[in-house]
């Protein structure tokens, strides 16, 4: 064969290979393109549900917080009325059933009372989380001594924790993400300077094995997303809940210390003998509000790691203790309890009872609340008017509307 035919045929051989490259290698960057694209709209989608998760999560902390800290403020106004009431009884350490409350202590009270003042006045001027702090470490732990500075502190601690645990493998995703877009780039930019299929599909090669490693990091970011969000998901139940369950008690509570003030304040009778037996439940109750509040506003929502890498433990355990503690000690006063109890129905009844309009009002609606099952609400209308109501143990719940001075009767 003559030589230029020969060398005719090797050069298209040649030219036909380097086309096939090219092909191949242009196949090979649209993928590296479409990975690039996918990773960084799903990374971005990711860190958009994280956010999201984190907005509701603070808005739920800031809330139960700052309830805390409105909760502990009223202490002042207790102590003040209490001290004022002559041969009054000591009342210590108290045991309800397999509930310890702590022993009462004004001095205390009115520290705690005024920290959390200081704190409001502080925390509420200042930007979204501010309050988070308080309910992650217990706003009676959070704010003793009237550290305001650590408080703040451990607000932004805190704020940064729900913000940005797993934040260095979020970071590391967004860097995989700007890396690998400036890789892509640079390549494509370089395709108008390089002569030749080989170049070119190396160059695809290339932009793969970024893609790749791009696609590695955004799914190693979104597993730790995932993580976070389940445990920011856990959070904001939990905190919602527990400020449930804290407004409760303090509407409870806030009746009773509304009745001694009218007592003491308003008709100024500050013997304790001069007392009825329900103002004296009154003023008994009272305390021991005080004292269950105190032990609900020491409760830790969030336990921190020890871990630099790893992420915070929502603290269910002593929050479910803290709630059967308040349905112990408001079931065992007749006051309430923070969710109605389940009464099998053997020994159920009618309870016949005439209209109330007490200062303990609200207290009753969530006793008949607790014993009955039906709302609050409507046990107030049920209070205004009077009624009857179908309930478990109807002879003992009638004591309890007796015990409030509402004359009531049962049909067993």
């Amino acid at each position: 064969m003559p030589l230029p035919l020969i060398l005719g045929i090797a050069a298209g051989v040649a030219a036909a290979a380097g086309v096939g490259s090219g092909i191949h290698g242009g196949v090979k960057m649209k993928e590296a393109n479409d990975t690039m694209k996918s990773a960084d709209e799903r990374h971005k989608k990711n860190i958009k549900r994280f956010e999201n998760e984190n907005a509701r999560t603070t808005k739920a902390m800031d809330s139960l917080g700052k309830y805390e800290l409105e909760t502990m403020k009223q202490f002042q106004t207790f102590a003040d009325l209490f001290e004022k009431i002559q041969n009054r009884p000591e009342f210590k350490s108290i045991n309800i059933s397999d509930t310890k409350l702590p022993e009462l202590k004004i001095d205390e009270l009115r520290q705690s009372s005024i920290d959390a003042d200081v704190a409001l006045s502080t925390l509420k001027s200042l930007a979204v989380g501010s309050f988070s702090g308080v309910a992650a470490g217990g706003a009676t732990i959070a704010i003793s001594g009237g550290s305001v500075g650590g408080l703040l502190a451990g607000g932004a601690a805190a704020n940064a924790t729900l913000a940005s645990v797993g934040g260095g493998a979020i970071a590391a995703g967004g860097a995989g993400m700007a890396t690998g877009a400036a890789v892509l780039g640079g390549a494509t930019l370089g395709v108008a300077l390089l002569v030749g299929g080989i170049i070119f599909n190396a160059t695809g090669c290339k932009l793969s094995e970024k893609a790749d490693e791009a696609w590695y990091q955004m799914k190693k970011a979104e597993e730790e997303i995932n993580k976070i969000c389940d445990y920011l998901k856990k959070l904001c139940k939990t905190a919602n809940e527990y400020n449930n369950s804290l407004k409760k008690v303090n509407t409870i509570y806030s009746g009773h210390l509304a009745k001694m003030n009218q007592m003491i304040e308003e008709e100024h009778r500050i013997n304790w003998y001069d007392y009825s037996e329900e103002e004296q439940k009154t003023v008994e109750n009272s305390a021991i509000l005080t004292q269950l509040l105190y032990s609900m506003c020491k409760v830790q929502l969030v336990l921190k790691t020890d871990d630099k890498n790893g992420i915070n433990t929502v603290n269910t355990a002593e929050v479910t203790q803290s709630q059967q503690n308040a349905d112990t000690v408001l079931s065992e006063r007749g006051l309430a309890a923070i969710t109605p109890q389940a009464y099998s129905s053997a020994n159920k009844g009618t309870v016949v009872f005439e209209a109330y309009s007490g200062v303990n009002k609200t207290a009753v609606a969530y006793l008949i609340n607790n014993r009955t099952g039906i709302s609050v609400d409507l046990a107030n209308q049920l209070l205004s008017t009077g009624g009857e109501v179908s309930a478990d143990d109807p002879k003992e719940f009638a004591e309890q509307l007796k015990s409030y001075g509402i004359k009531a009767s049962a049909d067993k």
